[in-house]
């Protein structure tokens, strides 16, 4: 008889969606039954700012805590919200296939980045969105906002806000697209590294021999894995968390032989940007499906790495708040 798995998962309305989606999948891979954990992080209790919160961890410790104690046997996070150093006796079992990594723009009468009145007042919650949003439209009027998506989308709604910005994943996940009034260009808004995918963890001693670990090996999307492998080594490298303003998106080709980084870095007040790009052949033929390839991930995490060296050598650390924290 199939052992039951415990997945823990945050309890907000899209938490418990993506949670449902991994589920489902593992269940299909024959992983077993499955049953739902339900854990508070401080990202969910404390109130103000995610840049006052600390940013980094704030909606993933708790959920480790409970994979570590025993209380659960799988954790799934927003990838975004995974901090970039390793977590002692926890590994990343499987990066899902991505969904729409770009920002999106819910405004009011359908307006758009270009067409929002002088002044608009534009709500969201993150230092990186602000300031690229400033980088374009210098004029707006950038309001800091917490809450879950229907909280923020009823906002535009009673005419307290102009648009907010929140994710294309998320609003595609709980089935909202119809809210997105603009999917903005990563050209214009690069995403935070990691957007749009998850990340499901699972403590470092799982047996390989498991229906559990099978489950997952079925699960992860290599090209999506050497893509935020890429963006979070260069989040790591410039040692800015989640809440800095730096954008990174990376991609593969179709072909798989080549992995592509844009990256960006903007001031808090959007007067000043440093936007850079840089591709890397990738060794080998691409991994198959549910095998983990050490030496394309390793020329993943020297390809950010060695943009995040451009950055820095450009300038980036006098933009944005870099380094040590």
């Amino acid at each position: 008889m199939p052992s039951t798995v415990r997945i823990g998962t945050r309890a907000s309305t899209l938490a418990l969606t993506q949670t449902g989606h991994v589920a489902d999948a593992l269940t299909r891979s024959g992983a077993g039954d499955i049953e739902l954990v339900e854990v508070r992080t401080d990202g969910d209790r404390l109130t103000g700012s995610l840049a006052s919160l600390g940013g980094t961890g704030v909606f993933v410790t708790a959920l480790r805590d409970a994979l570590l104690d025993g209380r659960c046997d799988v954790a799934v996070h927003s990838l975004k919200d995974l901090p970039t150093g390793p977590a002692e006796g926890l590994v990343i079992g499987a990066v899902p296939v991505r969904e729409d990594p770009r920002d999106a723009l819910c405004a009011r009468h359908s307006w758009t980045l270009e067409s929002l009145p002088e002044g608009a007042r534009v709500g969201t919650g993150s230092p990186r969105r602000a300031a690229q949003l400033l980088a374009v439209r210098p004029d707006l009027d950038i309001v800091d906002i917490r809450g879950n998506v229907d909280t923020r989308l009823r906002r535009v709604a009673r005419d307290d806000l102009d648009a907010v910005v929140l994710a294309c994943a998320g609003l595609a996940r709980l089935g909202r697209l119809e809210a997105i009034t603009q999917a903005l260009d990563p050209a214009v808004m690069t995403p935070a590294p990691g957007q749009g995918a998850l990340a499901v963890e699972v403590r470092a001693d799982l047996d390989p021999e498991s229906p559990l670990h099978r489950a997952l090996a079925a699960l992860d999307h290599p090209a999506t894995r050497l893509a935020v492998v890429a963006e979070r080594a260069l989040l790591a490298r410039l040692e800015a968390g989640c809440a800095a303003p730096v954008g990174a998106l990376a991609w593969l080709s179709p072909t798989g032989d080549v992995l592509t980084l844009d990256s960006v870095v903007t001031g808090p007040d959007g007067r000043r940007q440093l936007r850079r790009s840089a591709s890397t052949a990738m060794p080998g033929a691409p991994a198959e499906p549910g095998v983990a390839d050490g030496h394309r991930a390793r020329t993943a995490v020297d390809l950010g790495n060695r943009l995040a060296d451009e950055l820095l050598a450009s300038g980036a650390a006098e933009l944005a708040d870099l380094g040590p924290r």
